[in-house]
């Protein structure tokens, strides 16, 4: 249940930023593939945001609706439109006229959910832009609202505010401060909680060397100091070799017969508090692979300490300050 929506989403769900832009080529082919395939495994809650492609994963989106009689849930995020990050920025008039292009682009009366897309921080230390949002509710531009946040810090500022029913928040085996003092608080105020990131931008795959390339056109290439957005959204944050050489001393907790991929989602399924996780996928084959995760069997505790010790020797010193 997604927070005091009502909606009932799939615990793993899709995430849209891999099909829209900034992860390097994608064909809206293979990126439909995936997007009926998530249907098929059943998927119903999708996530997106306008920036991604400038509109492209928004507009897949409503190719899905309009190729498909399911029903499903669309969240998308507003924001990043904004040459600059400021909070006047989200004012009224830009807030209506991004939900207005995006309802254009997912071919929507209503978004199911709009989330504000990792603002400043001194936005949640005032009412001012939740009032505009309770207002966009009433005139049914928007079923509900929650927020996309970088850090701890803002997850806690967001969910004083009682009309937040969501938040999303990077949260994976390579990043788990989240889960120490804002999951208890997010469930006491029966707020959603959103995982995103993962798989640690594809480290948690398994699939990526020392070798590894990335094209120009892709995050991992151009952000990894956080050239055009905070590193954190870039491998988590974590420095790329550190990345590998954790992905190896976890390899061997994998059960028989998974996938890395499917045990880093596995494990985010462990915390009860999350709503659900939202991988990405550029095609059928990574779809299937994700949302199979959702069957696996839970990890047996000693499974959960041995990752803890992982991220406690490699990992904690690199993000658990900074994010």
């Amino acid at each position: 249940m997604l927070g005091r929506t009502g909606f009932n989403v799939s615990s793993i769900s899709f995430g849209a930023w891999a099909i829209g832009g900034t992860w390097g080529q994608v064909q809206d082919e293979d990126s439909m593939g995936a997007l009926h395939k998530a249907l098929d495994m059943g998927v119903n809650f999708f996530d997106t945001a306008d920036v991604y492609g400038d509109g492209r994963s928004e507009r897949l989106i409503a190719q899905l609706r309009s190729e498909r009689s399911e029903p499903f849930f669309v969240t998308t995020k507003a924001g990043r439109r904004l040459p600059k990050q400021t909070v006047e920025g989200y004012s009224k008039e830009n807030l209506h006229a991004w939900v207005k292009r995006s309802l254009d682009n997912l071919k929507l009366e209503t978004i199911d959910l709009l989330q504000l897309h990792c603002p400043p921080t001194d936005l949640y230390r005032s009412d001012a832009v939740f009032t505009i949002l309770d207002e966009m509710k009433s005139l049914g531009m928007i079923r509900h609202y929650g927020i996309s946040v970088e850090t701890v810090e803002e997850a806690m500022l967001g969910i004083q505010h009682e009309g937040v029913q969501s938040v999303q928040i990077i949260f994976n085996l390579f990043r788990r401060k989240p889960s120490e003092v804002f999951f208890a608080e997010a469930a006491k105020r029966q707020v959603g909680i959103l995982a995103r990131v993962p798989l640690a931008s594809g480290l948690l795959t398994g699939k990526m060397s020392a070798a590894s390339s990335f094209s120009a056109d892709d995050h991992r290439a151009f952000n990894r100091n956080g050239e055009a957005f905070d590193k954190g959204e870039t491998f988590s944050g974590v420095p790329y070799s550190i990345g590998l050489e954790a992905v190896e001393r976890l390899r061997p907790l994998v059960p028989a017969g998974s996938s890395l991929t499917q045990f880093a989602l596995r494990w985010i399924g462990m915390f009860s508090e999350v709503t659900c996780s939202i991988p990405g996928a550029k095609n059928a084959v990574q779809a299937e692979q994700n949302f199979a995760a959702a069957d696996l069997a839970p990890l047996e505790p000693d499974v959960m300490q041995a990752t803890q010790a992982i991220y406690d020797d490699l990992i904690r010193e690199h993000v658990h300050g900074s994010w």
